[in-house]
């Protein structure tokens, strides 16, 4: 593991800088679509406000992508709740069978959690947690359907990531696992990164955990890139925890998966995940570093 891993590293600090990166991303804009999903309240499966942000979601992505694919379920909860599920996913270049694929959840979580959550009958607002995560993707996907990219793309919504209890893996990931079990026609991604709280002021991603054991040439990749774009306060190069997150159900059936997140975000799973919590700057740095990974993809940065 530790020689597989150092050779890794020397092979990305031995790629060539990419070509100087041109702005596409718009972090004002990104903040924006935080502040919009938030109207939709608590976007809970089975609630109004849930039902309302996926017709939304596909309205936004239709209009931006090459080809929209929806994925419908009912997912039945261990509480005894039959869940209404969303998975959208937003193809570009959909001819080309070498693809990179990102993805974000869209729902939040019924209540906070009861550890130092001032209020845990409350539901999260999630406008870090989930919120964040995709409006980097509708970002994307606006500076995409502006420049083509070279390499196919799709960007992947999960629903019911956060709907139950991790302590016990009951009804979560729903979303992702579904989508590892459902995917679509054609060649798989080549590699899969997640965004997951992503839009906090001062943020700190270490390289997670199961990342680097599953994924580490995709870790070094998004990692150097970040570098050279001057981002290595943020994005630290040591290695943090192991987070179960839905790049887990991906790398489990293949699919080379890292997670970007900043796990120590305090109002994580509490009633203050607000817009206030939320950096325009922020969101631009993690946008900047996700086109700059798929424009250098694109140049044939391919290993």
């Amino acid at each position: 593991m530790r020689l597989a891993l150092t050779l890794s590293t020397m092979l990305a600090a031995c790629q060539p800088a990419p070509a100087v990166y041109q702005q596409e991303f718009d972090g004002a804009a990104a903040l924006r679509q935080v502040e919009r999903q938030l109207a939709f309240g608590p976007r809970i499966p089975g609630t109004a406000g849930h039902a309302a942000m996926a017709e939304w979601l596909e309205t936004e992505l239709r209009s931006r992508a090459d080809e929209v694919v929806v994925q419908r379920w009912t997912h039945q909860a261990a509480n005894g709740q039959a869940l209404p599920m969303v998975n959208v996913i937003a193809r570009f270049r959909p001819d080309l069978t070498d693809r990179i694929l990102y993805l974000a959840h869209w729902d939040t979580r019924p209540v906070a959690d009861a550890g130092g959550s001032r209020d845990p009958t409350a539901p999260v607002p999630g406008a870090n947690d989930g919120g964040s995560g995709v409006a980097i993707l509708l970002g994307v996907a606006d500076a995409l359907r502006r420049t083509p990219p070279g390499v196919g793309v799709d960007l992947l919504f999960v629903d019911g990531e956060d709907y139950g209890n991790f302590g016990t893996d009951t009804d979560v990931l729903i979303g992702s696992r579904y989508y590892a079990q459902n995917q679509l026609p054609g060649p798989r991604p080549r590699f899969a990164v997640l965004f997951d709280m992503v839009g906090h002021a001062n943020p700190t991603f270490p390289k997670e955990g199961y990342s680097v054991i599953a994924a580490p040439q995709v870790v070094d990749l998004v990692w150097e890139v970040a570098r050279q774009l001057g981002h290595d306060s943020v994005f630290v190069p040591r290695t943090g925890i192991q987070i179960t997150d839905d790049h887990v159900p991906l790398q489990r059936v293949g699919i080379p998966a890292i997670d970007i997140i900043d796990i120590d975000y305090r109002a994580w799973h509490t009633p203050d995940d607000t817009l206030d919590q939320i950096s325009a700057a922020t969101l631009q740095l993690v946008g900047d570093v996700a086109m700059a990974v798929l424009r250098r993809e694109g140049r044939g940065g391919r290993r």
